[in-house]
């Protein structure tokens, strides 16, 4: 069987690399993911995935980042039946099908028109789950959600690739049309926008890094409905499963042991839940 093409390039093909990620580490006998979903789109792609050097300390790392923030959405949910889940810049992610949301719960897939007919081909449809093919920084889309349920905003591998200032303006346009909820998101400092962007699996694609969160109390000031709850260093070890860590290499071991010790490294990613 012939495999889907993707002509995906720059930010749009970097969903490419967290798929990637997540499908390897959950072939992996130790998964702390399981994503079958991640697995089998990546065997029906024609792409080659090998030109993104996705090793296996990223899939273990990117699985880790998926992980925690699915636990969040999950303990939303559970707090809130009645809810809205509004999943941005999804790409190919299947966390809709790793959550497994009771029908109760009205679920929004928003990203660009060509991803959102890539995602029809690879996954089944599912009860309650819209698919919205737009830019996230498009005004049109927002109206159209249900504005009186609590909703939690997710964004995964999103922020970073949006100018600095379209982060505070799309976060002021759901804010004011949401009644209250949840942000969850992985943030990066200026100097952990500059890693990434020597990772080879990021100039592989081209992309560019443009948004940065240095100290998140100023998105608060940006957005005044937010309000911090949680902050995750990406690099303490305290704030992870320890079974987690060890299945890392040695050398990122290391790494994070240097990070969590030097408060400027330690700082350049952070896991970030706000309410409002």
């Amino acid at each position: 069987m012939t495999g889907e093409k993707v002509s995906l390039t720059k930010e749009k093909e970097t969903l490419l690399i967290t798929l990637s990620a997540k499908a390897g580490e959950s072939r992996m006998p130790d998964s702390l993911l399981k994503d079958r979903f991640a697995a089998e789109a990546v065997s029906r792609i024609d792409y080659d995935f090998s030109r993104l050097n996705v090793d296996r300390d990223m899939m273990i790392g990117v699985a880790m980042r998926a992980h925690t923030l699915d636990g969040w959405t999950r303990d939303f949910i559970a707090r809130h039946p009645d809810a809205s889940v509004l999943h941005l810049g999804c790409g190919l992610d299947s966390r809709v099908f790793r959550i497994d949301p009771p029908p109760t719960i009205r679920w929004f897939e928003v990203d660009y028109a060509e991803v959102i007919a890539l995602r029809r081909k690879l996954y089944p449809e599912r009860e309650s789950c819209s698919l919205i093919g737009s830019s996230v920084i498009d005004r049109h889309w927002v109206a159209d959600l249900p504005s009186d349920r609590p909703t939690i905003i997710v964004a995964e591998g999103l922020f970073p690739y949006l100018a600095e200032d379209e982060v505070p303006k799309l976060l002021r346009r759901l804010t004011a049309h949401l009644a209250r909820g949840e942000l969850v998101f992985d943030g990066y400092s200026r100097l952990g926008l500059a890693l990434i962007s020597w990772q080879p699996s990021v100039r592989a694609t081209g992309a560019r890094l443009r948004w940065a969160v240095d100290d998140p109390r100023e998105l608060e000031r940006q957005v005044p409905r937010l309000k911090l709850q949680t902050e995750l260093l990406a690099y303490d070890p305290g704030a992870y499963d320890a079974k987690q860590i060890d299945r890392l290499s040695w050398a990122a071991r290391l790494t994070i042991g240097l990070f969590a010790a030097l408060p400027a490294l330690g700082k350049i990613g952070r896991l970030l839940r706000f309410r409002f």
